[in-house]
């Protein structure tokens, strides 16, 4: 089966498009623009290191430009689309929302028509964790209330479940959004936690952590998270029925979810304190951190943890690996990709 994936070159993109190609069940294109939003390097790296995966090929191309995407396409015809590819990052969303608007927002719009011209069987999509916002009490369950999004990050993926709502209604497409929860391992964002709290210790620099260190995370291996995204990826919505709760709005009177869209939790269930987890980093380093203690950060979230009861039943997933192991899987490729 052919398979297109967007992000590619990303770090959730690398590791699912790795996933698919290796099973050699699968014909993959890797979809990404390559943008300077953080090292291009390390997208390098990640394409080099799928370099020798079985059925991969790369394509260096955006998905905003939508004439271009669709056209890629139509000749592609995929069976079915991972679409990974986005702006990242809740803070830097404060800064230049204008980059969130045209790759999650107008990005998002150039997929969906293209894949409304070229129908496939189904696409992901990645949601966030980030739509939950302001009054949402953990754990964070797919039927509460989305329509108060903290960040502008959050508010372009919850706008990404409308506009999937829209296109699953109008035009018979099967789509599945994945809110993911604080995904980290190998080949790692240099702009989340796990990177910059290692760099900031082994090299003795001081480790802002904001509200004091409190916040909590549902921190999710990436292993557990391309699990995820393959089986819900070969297990399309029902095309008729569904028992769906609402993911729109938690209003009273709101709609149901169309039959062919679902939205999903992706994350470990287990919320731990950004000060453990920096205890744990310097264990695993052998060095002390030298931690800043500072006041919340506008747009950031208290806490986030996923309830897991809807995927767990659609899928069967679960989460298999315990923080511990993965931040030990994590710090052995940190040493040896940084070469510290």
């Amino acid at each position: 089966m052919k398979v297109l994936v967007t992000g590619a070159a990303g770090f959730i993109g690398c590791h699912v498009a790795r996933r698919l190609a290796e099973s050699g069940r699968c014909e993959v294109l890797g979809v990404d623009n390559l943008s300077d939003y953080y090292d291009v390097g390390l997208k390098r790296a990640r394409l080099e290191h799928l370099g020798g995966c079985g059925e991969f090929r790369f394509l260096q191309s955006d998905f905003a430009e939508p004439e271009k995407f669709s056209g890629l396409v139509a000749h592609f015809r995929p069976d079915y689309v991972v679409h990974l590819g986005a702006q990242p990052g809740v803070r830097f969303s404060m800064e230049n929302p204008a980059a969130y608007t045209r790759a999650n927002l107008q990005g998002f719009a150039s997929v969906l028509e293209a894949c409304r011209r070229t129908p496939p069987r189904h696409v992901v999509f990645a949601s966030s964790s980030s739509v939950y916002g302001a009054g949402a009490r953990p754990p964070f369950r797919e039927d509460d209330d989305t329509d108060q999004p903290v960040s502008y990050y959050g508010a372009t993926k919850k706008a990404n479940e409308l506009m999937a709502y829209s296109y699953a209604h109008n035009h018979a497409l099967r789509l599945t959004g994945l809110r993911f929860f604080t995904v980290y391992g190998p080949w790692g964002r240099p702009d989340m936690a796990p990177t910059l709290f290692a760099k900031a210790i082994l090299e003795g620099k001081s480790l802002p952590l904001f509200n004091e260190g409190r916040n909590l995370r549902d921190y999710t291996y990436i292993d557990d998270i391309v699990d995820g995204v393959v089986k819900v990826l070969l297990y399309p919505p029902p095309a008729a029925t569904s028992t769906n709760p609402p993911v729109v709005s938690s209003s009273s009177l709101a709609p149901p979810a169309p039959p062919r869209l679902r939205i999903l939790n992706l994350g470990h269930n287990r919320p731990v304190e950004t000060l453990l987890f920096v205890q744990m980093l310097e264990r695993l380093l052998g060095k002390p951190a030298r931690t800043e203690l500072l006041p919340a950060q506008p747009g950031d979230m208290f806490e986030t943890c996923a309830d897991l009861t809807a995927v767990q039943a659609a899928i069967g997933y679960v989460p298999k690996v315990p923080l511990e192991e993965g931040l030990r899987r994590f710090v052995e490729w940190f040493r040896r990709y940084y070469r510290i």
